[in-house]
């Protein structure tokens, strides 16, 4: 009895120590140290922000993580400049610039910020309300959450719960994160404060 005490006692407090893990910067404000560029368009960082920017090509560009997360919380702060076209992709793999995953939208008004896109797959999984589209601040600093735990996925935008989504496939899912620069050319947006927390 107590030997089986002591073990749920133990378990209990790995529990705990699980749960109190704190969110860690991705990010460090200096460089593209943990990150992987993928394709030609532009990333670089200028006072403390990561920007992504289309190049010459004006094709598609991602910048991954070196490392791979299936289950996290992830919060950022992004800025649209230009078109600002972009999106944050999750339980992705790539080859070249052909990338396999979902992603989280990132776009101008009126094109389903916080909504969830698989790329050459079923395309779009789900979109927020029209009404939601009054959260997005163009132009602005917006924060952005993304939670996603098994085969569920949630999107919230400056506050505001965006979608929420169940999954058979994305729970299947696993990869890096990404983010993304759209193709079209003449696009940019700025990036800080990239934190996420594994669950």
């Amino acid at each position: 009895m107590k030997k089986s005490l002591l073990l749920l006692l133990a378990a209990c407090f790995v529990n705990v120590a699980v749960f109190a893990q704190k969110a860690v910067s991705v990010f460090n404000g200096k460089d593209l140290t943990g990150w992987t560029i993928n394709g030609t368009e532009k990333w670089y960082v200028e006072k403390g922000e990561l920007i992504c920017e289309s190049g010459p090509d004006k094709a598609y560009g991602y910048l991954s993580t070196n490392k791979e997360y299936k289950n996290f919380d992830l919060t950022l702060q992004f800025k649209q400049e230009a078109e600002g076209n972009s999106g944050v992709f999750f339980r992705s793999t790539i080859d070249g610039v052909k990338i396999s995953g979902w992603q989280a939208e990132v776009a101008p008004p009126g094109h389903n910020t916080g909504g969830i896109y698989e790329s050459y797959g079923r395309g779009w999984l789900i979109q927020p309300d029209a009404d939601k589209d009054k959260y997005l601040k163009y132009g602005e600093w917006n924060t952005y959450r993304l939670r996603v735990v098994g085969d569920e996925v949630t999107t919230w935008l400056n506050g505001h719960e965006m979608i929420t989504i169940k999954d058979e496939k994305i729970g299947k899912g696993e990869g890096f994160i990404a983010l993304q620069i759209h193709d079209g050319g003449g696009i940019k947006v700025r990036w800080k404060n990239i934190r996420i927390k594994e669950l």
